[in-house]
């Protein structure tokens, strides 16, 4: 990314902090901080961190601790590094009083209550009166839309996954154990290039491809039933996500009619989405199909969610209408709808589209589906 990639996210980022009426935000999601700053590392448990991005009309401060100070100051060029000794509470009161801020806001989300707790104990200790603003999606919204760098990056994650996917999905045989299967796809992810997984991968034979989040066991693959593998791969810090299901054997009438269901549900989206569609909207057009079908009830799930540096991100394809937001280009999301029938097992099929004015363009290569007349 260029400096005047950093400038410009800054830029908007100062834009929606006015049209609120805020002073400064401080920054805790570590996507959040990565995409405003370019300071890449993460956070492994939930209780540490790497640092924290304060963000004013007129400073941008990474605030860190010792572990982090030649990591930062290295990748985040337009940010002053500054190192909390006594914790980020006591430096956050002398840079509010510093700065003069009396409204800051904060990623709700993402803010552990201890922390919170601290800094507004901190904050009064010292006689500071400060609103403490919480805050939802502010940052979000500005990832949402990817700009032509993020484009490609994601599309070289995504063309790994495809490859690895394709590559272990030719070894799937009868008497493998799902953990088995999980780990070829880690290890092959690593080999072609990854950072690793975006998320452990998931495979579920058998009645497991009921779940929809299936955890991979030792229960053994078996000829004559549907496996469920859904992964990705992370890409100089960006996602993919991709879904395929597989049959080990000649598929029979079950298996035929859902998947060939699903399959005319997730082309159904993949032509009909477009810019300015509600997201509830968007997920109608594969809901529709399902349901016409007579498994309305076995699609639980959203049909798809936004991708970028975290592998779940707005917006969210919901049918919700309370939930729903308009689609808007340069938006990448999955199109994944799916059929999961308890003791029977399941079907999804996941792509990855970016949303354009004129529809949505299909970044996926891999078009091998089954194909039944």
């Amino acid at each position: 990314m260029t400096t005047t990639v950093w400038q410009n996210r800054l830029t908007a980022l100062r834009a929606l902090l006015r049209e609120r009426e805020l002073d400064a935000l401080l920054v805790s999601c570590p996507e959040n901080r990565r995409y405003l700053s370019g300071f890449s590392a993460a956070d492994s448990h939930l209780n540490e961190t790497s640092g924290f991005l304060l963000v004013s009309q007129e400073a941008a401060l990474l605030l860190t601790d010792f572990r982090y100070r030649e990591w930062a100051q290295a990748e985040a060029p337009l940010f002053e590094v500054r190192i909390y000794t006594s914790g980020l509470a006591k430096l956050l009161a002398e840079l509010v009083a510093q700065l003069g801020l009396r409204r800051v806001g904060f990623e709700a989300p993402f803010l552990i209550y201890a922390t919170y707790q601290k800094i507004v104990q901190e904050a009064a200790a010292v006689g500071l009166q400060v609103e403490w603003q919480p805050l939802d999606q502010l940052v979000e919204q500005l990832r949402a839309i990817k700009d032509p760098e993020e484009v490609r990056l994601i599309r070289r994650s995504l063309a790994i996954t495809e490859k690895v996917l394709a590559q272990v999905g030719a070894t799937l045989r009868a008497g493998l154990t799902e953990r088995e299967v999980a780990w070829r796809l880690e290890q092959a992810l690593r080999q072609a290039g990854a950072e690793g997984p975006s998320f452990p991968p998931m495979v579920a034979a058998g009645p497991n491809a009921a779940r929809p989040h299936h955890h991979p066991g030792e229960r053994q693959l078996q000829t004559g039933e549907a496996i469920i593998i859904d992964m990705g791969a992370v890409y100089q810090g960006y996602c993919s996500d991709m879904t395929r299901t597989f049959y080990l054997g000649e598929p029979d009438a079950r298996f035929k009619e859902i998947y060939t269901i699903v399959r005319r549900a997730q082309l159904a989206a993949e032509t009909g989405i477009r810019a300015g569609m509600m997201t509830d909207e968007a997920d109608g057009l594969a809901r529709e199909v399902i349901s016409a079908a007579g498994y309305g009830e076995a699609f639980g799930h959203s049909l798809g969610h936004g991708v970028g540096l975290a592998v779940h991100e707005h917006p969210s394809l919901s049918p919700v209408k309370e939930k729903a937001v308009p689609l808007q280009a340069g938006m990448i999301t999955t199109v994944e709808p799916g059929i999961y029938l308890p003791e029977w097992g399941g079907i999804r099929l996941e792509d990855m589209v970016l949303i354009q004015a004129e529809g949505a363009r299909l970044l996926n290569q891999d078009r091998t589906f089954y194909q039944f007349d």
